[in-house]
């Protein structure tokens, strides 16, 4: 089965990676390629379950720890980024399995992107210095003003921050981006989409566990560092699931037992909201009930090759 993209996708904790090094070692010379936007950050191995460096050696891996946590990723940019890689693996004849759980990732590649201008630094700076002088409420207040679509459907602080960058940077307030064209779609469609789909109990239970194995085995260490380094609270790499709760550990403001169960109960919303956008948005993907462990691998190929 030479050549071809396959799509992976799933929640958090449900064996996409586990699944993708099974399939990668069943089909001759594939490449695997990160479709998660936390993935991507270097500092970030521990924290954000990044594949092991014995499974980097067995298989390639594409696209993850590239980035450093100090810098503004966005989709646009992964986009570029996994259109190269994709291209890439084409031409050399190998098989791109693109694996992670951020839905937008996907919908970008599938669809393409509005073409929204780059926000200027200045404009960057000035919405994110208002924000912090206006608070929440009072800055989704002054967005209403001028985009009350976005305000009344927006309740992150950095998508708030967003949709008011682009307000101002633009003159259209970021629905009418959204609405209209596209651009950057994938040319060719995937040889196979595929997202699994496990009980939710069981993925709650995973999602438990591991966050478990982040805090024993160097995560502490990992947000450590990054506390250390006094990056900017507004950069995406703070989000990663699990971090802010570490860090609040590390400045004394609660106990190691809260953060713990601080960052188990956000990855578990955070896999409860991925299962609803996947049902949604990839209806059509073929579904597989069950974790990536426990998914018949050959049979899954079999099934790719046979179209």
């Amino acid at each position: 089965m030479p050549g071809g993209l396959i799509l992976l996708a799933g929640p958090t904790a449900s064996g996409k990676s586990i699944l993708a090094m099974r399939l990668a070692l069943r089909i001759d010379d594939a490449v695997i390629v990160n479709a998660d936007s936390m993935q991507v950050y270097r500092e970030l191995r521990i924290i954000t379950a990044r594949p092991s460096i014995a499974d980097e050696v067995r298989v390639s891996h594409r696209l993850y720890g590239v980035i450093r946590a100090a810098e503004r990723f966005s989709v646009g940019a992964w986009r570029t980024r996994v259109g190269a890689e994709i291209e890439a693996a084409d031409r050399a004849g190998r098989t791109a399995i693109l694996v992670g759980g951020t839905g937008l990732y996907f919908r970008a590649l599938l669809e393409g992107l509005a073409p929204i201008p780059r926000t200027p630094d200045a404009v960057r700076m000035r919405v994110r210095q208002q924000y912090a002088a206006l608070g929440h409420e009072a800055f989704r207040a002054e967005l209403a003003k001028n985009d009350a679509v976005s305000a009344a459907r927006l309740t992150d602080p950095q998508r708030l921050i967003r949709a008011t960058e682009v307000l101002e940077a633009t003159g259209i307030a970021l629905p009418a981006w959204q609405s209209g064209p596209r651009e950057g779609a994938l040319a060719r469609p995937p040889i196979a989409k595929i997202v699994l789909a496990p009980p939710r109990a069981e993925v709650y239970e995973r999602c438990d566990r591991r966050y478990l194995h982040v805090v024993a085995s160097g995560g502490l260490d990992e947000a450590a560092e990054i506390r250390a380094r006094r990056l900017d609270p507004s950069l995406p790499a703070m989000r990663a699931l699990g971090l802010p709760d570490l860090l609040r550990y590390l400045r004394g403001d609660i106990s190691l037992n809260d953060a713990v169960a601080g960052g188990q109960r956000a990855i578990r919303h955070y896999a409860k909201r991925q299962y609803t956008w996947f049902r949604h948005q990839a209806a059509d993907w073929n579904r597989l009930e069950a974790g990536g462990s426990d998914v018949d691998a050959a049979a899954v190929v079999d099934l790719i090759a046979a179209g």
